[in-house]
């Protein structure tokens, strides 16, 4: 018997019929008077005197990862406070399980103005494309796992997903830019004419000739 990964692997049981009766008898009492029995009281009494790992939810709760995938979260501009998401349904065409609808209207100034935006929390399979499309970081996954109901589908309409505020610091959860992100984004000609101060009239121009 040897100790693998926290298993305990047996050694493997001889066929018993090509045994003799005295064999048998003493395999039966190695394995009753021997240590095989202090052994397994030796694992029960560690497991018992180890330390706790219970977590007593919801006094407590366990930590979750920065870009763990939970109840979403519409954003808000830092300057303005005004609400990031523009109603382009990019987030509704690419939702999966179909759960995301945007009901949208032009305004008095003739730009579109979001009337209703409302998630099936009974349907969502909380796969992220929602916020890996959105162009503005309008919707996020935020860290709100009690989702539980007592019906088959639940609603989270735009007043709950809203954020009431902006925060003043840059969300780090599933949807928004990475850290690298700068250095994974291929830049434009016009980047590499800033990054070298070169004016835009002396810059190398491409030659668009087929």
């Amino acid at each position: 018997m040897k100790l693998h990964n926290d298993y305990r692997l047996l050694t493997p049981r001889i066929n018993r019929d090509k045994q003799s009766f005295l064999a048998r008898v003493i395999i039966t009492l190695k394995t009753t008077f021997s240590l095989d029995l202090f052994s397994g009281l030796k694992t029960a009494l560690g497991a018992f005197f180890s330390s706790k790992v219970t977590i007593h939810y919801p006094l407590e709760s366990a930590p979750l990862s920065p870009r763990y995938r939970a109840i979403h979260k519409l954003q808000r501009l830092l300057e303005s406070e005004n609400e990031r998401c523009i109603g382009c349904g990019l987030c509704e065409k690419i939702c999966t399980s179909n759960c995301i609808r945007i009901i949208t209207d032009k305004g008095d100034d003739g730009r579109k103005k979001i009337l209703n935006y409302s998630i099936n929390f009974g349907r969502c399979i909380y796969c992220g494309l929602c916020a890996e499309v959105c162009p503005e970081l309008a919707i996020v996954h935020g860290d709100l796992v009690e989702n539980a109901s007592t019906q088959r589908a639940f609603f989270g309409f735009k007043p709950q997903l809203l954020e009431h505020k902006s925060s003043l610091l840059e969300f780090g959860g599933f949807g928004s830019i990475s850290m690298n992100a700068d250095e994974r984004v291929k830049k434009v000609p016009l980047s590499y004419c800033k990054d070298s101060q070169i004016p835009l009239e002396s810059a190398p121009q491409e030659n668009t000739n087929v």
